[in-house]
């Protein structure tokens, strides 16, 4: 039975209302930034096969992008990151030439953190651009903007002042934005948007940073130490106090709050966290009493176990929207009960895929994201965006002719 906007089976909608139209897409060239075909933007960026979500503006948020000159940088970099990257990339490069080991063990937490932030995406998993972009945000941007304050607070207030007050707020805030910029590119559809965005520009962030740590540890000779609780103890620091942003931010987005205020509280609860885990190390340090740190390591634990049951109910809430949406998808959008069925049981769904070649799994992700984003759109509250629906009705069709066989010769 098809379903309602609000993604519950109980609604009946016999019949939808009409696609939007939009003028055809340039299969036949690259992919790029090119004009967007509604009008919601300057210049959309064109993957190659489908329009994506990545837009750009200039000077208004909508207009016809006549007379502009179009963005010069892929989807993954932004101006932002290029310019903080520029500046961040001597520190890099000094480590790789000088302590090559500090840089590889920086590495490492990205081993544990990056399965989780796939495994949360997989219902509707973003473009790899929009998570490499995420990601050099956090090792650039929220790095640069970071050590810029926090460096005038060490100068003038102390390294106390500056590991509990500055900090929390600074880094908090920077990755925030890193957020943020993902909404502004209307990639964050609901709260696991959020939540994997935060990860990613997390993870980025902490990477550097370890870079640091690990460097004047390895001068200070203490190098095992400061990998072992960094590294193997704590690797999930920063996406635990970021995800709190990202989860606000996303809410935000899929219940049309307005979005500064409902970012705010996210962004408390995981400033209070940065500085609350900061603090126990100091206070540790500075008292000598190493019962501070267990404690402090205590609640650390279990924060961190709540908090991925929070992750796991809002994922497990967004996959039975998905699964609701599915015969209404499928209803508006001309799909056969056959191709909607393979994505209707995650079980089901994870088994065939794991039983396709390789190659096709590509494609097999493809189709599956292009429903999940459907499903997600339908699943917000108000009225659609035609744009939205279009592109991603687009995405839909492209992603169904690549599954389809290529025919005999």
């Amino acid at each position: 039975m098809p379903v309602s906007n609000s993604g519950t089976c109980c609604v009946p909608e016999p019949s939808p209302p009409p696609l939007p139209s939009a003028p055809p897409p340039p299969a036949s060239i690259p992919h790029g930034w090119y004009p967007d075909p509604w009008g919601v933007a300057h210049y959309r960026w064109w993957d190659g096969h489908a329009w994506a979500a990545n837009v750009a503006y200039f000077h208004g948020t909508a207009a016809t992008p006549s007379g502009r000159r179009r963005p010069r940088l892929p989807a993954f970099l932004s101006v932002p990151v290029l310019v903080c990257g520029l500046l961040a990339l001597p520190f890099i490069g000094l480590a790789a030439v000088f302590e090559p080991l500090v840089l590889a063990l920086a590495f490492v937490p990205l081993l544990f953190i990056v399965p989780v932030l796939i495994w949360i995406d997989r219902l509707e998993p973003e473009p790899w651009a929009s998570r490499v972009h995420a990601f050099l945000w956090g090792a650039t941007v929220a790095v640069v903007g970071a050590v810029l304050v926090n460096s005038v607070v060490l100068l003038t207030a102390g390294e106390a002042a500056t590991a509990v007050i500055s900090a929390p707020l600074v880094e908090e805030t920077m990755k925030g934005l890193g957020i943020l910029w993902a909404v502004r590119r209307r990639e964050v559809d609901g709260p696991v948007d959020g939540i994997v965005y935060a990860g990613w520009v997390a993870a980025g962030f902490a990477m550097i940073e370890n870079v640091e740590y690990f460097f004047v540890a390895s001068d200070d000779g203490v190098l095992a130490e400061t990998f072992v609780a960094r590294a193997l103890l704590t690797p999930f620091a920063h996406p635990l106090f970021t995800v709190w942003i990202g989860l606000a931010i996303g809410l935000a987005v899929s219940r049309r709050w307005r979005l500064p205020w409902a970012a705010l509280w996210g962004w408390a609860i995981a400033v209070l966290l940065h500085a609350g885990w900061n603090g126990a190390i100091v206070a540790s340090i500075d008292l000598d009493d190493d019962r501070i740190l267990v404690v402090a390591a205590v609640a650390f634990v279990v924060i961190f176990a709540l908090t991925i049951v929070l992750v796991a109910l809002v994922r497990r809430r967004e996959r039975r929207d998905y699964v609701a949406a599915m015969p209404y998808v499928a209803h508006r959008y001309q799909v056969p009960p056959g191709e909607v069925g393979m994505f209707s049981t995650w079980g089901e769904m994870l088994s065939l895929r794991r039983r396709l070649p390789r190659a096709q799994r590509r494609r097999f992700d493809d189709l599956h994201a292009a429903l999940a984003r459907l499903a997600a759109l339908h699943a917000r509250p108000g009225a659609i965006d035609p744009a939205d629906e279009q592109r991603l009705a687009q995405q839909l069709a492209a992603a169904r002719a690549a599954m389809r066989p290529a025919p005999p010769r």
